[in-house]
Parts: C-alpha cells; sequence; structure tokens
C-alpha cells in the first residue's frame, strides 16, 4: 500500500470508511482483514457498524462470503470510475445489500433528511456502508473514490485532483511502476521488431 508524504483531507461524506472496507484485502502484502468470519466481527466492530443493541451479533460465513461480495463490487465500480471496467453486476450487489438492510430515507425533527438502514443486525451493518454512497452520490463525489489502475496495487483512493484525473493511488510509486512496465514492454516490442526486420 503506497503512502503519500502529506496526508490530504479527509473525503466528505464518511466516504473513507467505504474506502477502509474495500482496502480490508491488501493485494501488495498479501492480506485480507475479511479472511475468517473473526475477523470480519472485528473490522465490523471497530468501525462502530455493530454497536449498541446490534453488539455481538453472530456472524456466519454466509455473512463474510456477501461481505466479500459487497467489497469487490465496491472494487469494481471505483475502478470503472478510474476509467477502468465496471462488473455490470456491481450495482445490482449494492441494491441487494441496500435491500435485505432496508436501507431508508428517515426525517429529523427539523426536516433534513438521511439515510438509515431499518433492518438491525449484520444485515443493517453491511447497509450502513452504502450510506456515505448515497448521500456522496447526490453532490457527485463518490465518483471520486477509485481503484488504483496497477493490476498489483488495486488501492482504493479519493481522488482529490482539481479534474478528477487520478488514476493512481501514489504517482511516485503506482503510476511510475507502471510506466516502467510499459517503457520495457514497448522496448521489447521494438528490438523483436529490428531483429525480424534484420
Amino acid at each position: 500500500m503506497p503512502v503519500s508524504s502529506s496526508p490530504p483531507r479527509p473525503p466528505p461524506h464518511r466516504l473513507e470508511l467505504v474506502i477502509d472496507f474495500i482496502n480490508t484485502l491488501d493485494m501488495e502484502e498479501g492480506t485480507d482483514e475479511l479472511a475468517s468470519v473473526d475477523g470480519l466481527a472485528r473490522w465490523l466492530e471497530a468501525h462502530e457498524l455493530l454497536r449498541g443493541r446490534d453488539a455481538g451479533v453472530e456472524v456466519g460465513e454466509v455473512d463474510r462470503r456477501r461481505a466479500i461480495g459487497l467489497r469487490e463490487a465496491l472494487r469494481s465500480l471505483g475502478a470503472g470510475h478510474g476509467g477502468g471496467l465496471a462488473d455490470p453486476q456491481a450495482a445490482g450487489e449494492l441494491e441487494h445489500v441496500a435491500e435485505r438492510g432496508q436501507l431508508s430515507v428517515r426525517f429529523r425533527e427539523d426536516g433534513s433528511a438521511t439515510f438509515e438502514p431499518r433492518e438491525s443486525g449484520f444485515a443493517g451493518a453491511l447497509a450502513k456502508l452504502l450510506v456515505p454512497i448515497a448521500e456522496a452520490s447526490r453532490d457527485g463525489t463518490w465518483q471520486r473514490v477509485k481503484v488504483c489502475r496497477s493490476g498489483d496495487c488495486q488501492w482504493a483512493f479519493y481522488d482529490h485532483s482539481r479534474n478528477r484525473s487520478g488514476v493512481w493511488c501514489d504517482m511516485a510509486v503506482c503510476g511510475n511502476r507502471t510506466k516502467v512496465r510499459a517503457y520495457r514492454r514497448r522496448g521489447a516490442v521494438d528490438s523483436d521488431q529490428i531483429r525480424t526486420s534484420a
């Protein structure tokens, strides 16, 4: 996972929660916080998605597979935001999670609206991950959550660039590495062409 020298301001609408969830799988380090049911439960509790009446809710293997399905759908959409191809099934996965958690609009006494799951337990915890996305979709900031183009990284990040042109989580590391690979591939193709034409 590349680390920038100066930490940027946090993304709006608690999108950092969604980014952290996608990044539970660290391809460079070869670690997965959701590799076990206990790991999933720890992550949900640490991020306060299972708390209050939901604290201590039993999380099972089916739940773990659903969490991974959501994570990979979010990763796919983030790749799409960065100009890659998103899985056409990804948005449907988010809809299933929203339906299971009964994610709906709730109105406060002052008339302002917020999104909240009506379902408790694991279904509600997973649906809470969609709240920042629903809120950020209204002002277009959800599209700034991207996945690094480097195939061996795929780290989720928030694109702070003015023109929304960021494609790597860290230009100095992943961007440079990708450019060097492309340069070497071109060099290999050029040398092959020289050999065949000689």
